[in-house]
């Protein structure tokens, strides 16, 4: 994921918020916090992790489909690439 150097910086703040949002979902089972606010915990933190998501599959559409510099093997090979991440994140 080479291609994503640019905004890696933005992309690991997103990951360390994502990484405290887990950490107060572990504090709120931990302390028996009750189920809402629990619920609403991992519901932020699925929020978060689709919004991380979506900015990585829009820079590999970017840069191994959309790309028109790219040859139609190597299109076809970013294309695959993603179908099988998002066969896989459906699941």
């Amino acid at each position: 994921m080479g291609h994503l150097t640019d905004g890696n910086d933005e992309l690991l703040k997103r990951v360390r918020r994502i990484a405290g949002q887990v950490t107060a979902i572990e504090k709120a089972l931990t302390a028996n916090a009750d189920c809402t606010t629990t619920l609403h915990l991992v519901a932020a933190a699925r929020g978060a992790m689709n919004g991380l998501m979506d900015e990585i599959i829009e820079e590999h559409v970017r840069a191994h489909v959309a790309d028109p510099d790219l040859t139609a093997e190597d299109r076809a090979v970013g294309a695959e690439e993603l179908i099988a991440v998002i066969r896989r994140y459906a699941k």
